[in-house]
């Protein structure tokens, strides 16, 4: 089996989140035809495992057996330090059923003032993981240190991206220039050791 991703070729990004799909897109330089699990009706799989990187291959592998096609995974959140890691790979359920991202940074927000906590610290983790239908699953992992901040600023990006500054800089994702923040985020670092695995130039 070949293992490498062809220019030209169908990729299924194994998520409902429209954000995530055009990031994806943009990392990907274009060179792809990409589809979202969501847009072919695919169900979201319980997402059990205990790690970025399990979870990543669960999804990867739940698509790729569902739409017979090479599908590509990303599991990712926000780690702050003063919450001991949270809420890490909980990051979307923080945000309630309905993923309220607004209501996710209130949380963090007040329990960092319920802690009385001065450290910002955080990070975002990003865990890509590619598989072949009944093949491999190949999985990389990429991070980006920051501090939060608060209220929110900034209305690009998507997720936690309003209240995470990236260390070296002072806006945050949500009032960066995409293509800035898609230079250096976790996912970003996460794309470059995936193309240096599986793609040729």
């Amino acid at each position: 089996m070949n293992l490498k991703l062809i220019k030209g070729m169908r990729l299924v990004a194994a998520t409902h989140n429209a954000g995530k799909a055009r990031e994806i897109h943009a990392l990907l330089d274009g060179h792809y035809e990409v589809v979202t699990a969501g847009e072919l009706n695919l169900p979201e799989p319980a997402e059990t495992e205990t790690t970025f990187v399990g979870n990543a291959m669960l999804k990867a592998r739940h698509a790729a057996d569902r739409s017979g096609e090479v599908c590509l995974a990303d599991d990712s959140g926000l780690s702050v330090a003063a919450l001991d890691g949270a809420p890490g790979i909980f990051s979307a359920r923080w945000g309630g059923p309905e993923k309220d991202f607004g209501l996710a940074m209130r949380k963090i927000e007040e329990r960092l003032e319920y802690l009385d906590a001065t450290d910002r610290a955080a990070f975002f983790t990003s865990a890509l993981a590619v598989a072949w239908p009944d093949g491999p699953c190949v999985v990389v992992e990429g991070r980006v240190d920051g501090r939060l901040t608060f209220p929110p600023r900034g209305d690009r990006g998507f997720g936690y991206d309003p209240v995470f500054i990236p260390d070296g800089h002072d806006q945050t994702f949500g009032e960066m220039d995409p293509a800035l923040k898609d230079s250096l985020s976790h996912r970003a670092v996460a794309f470059r050791k995936l193309k240096a695995a599986l793609i040729d130039g």
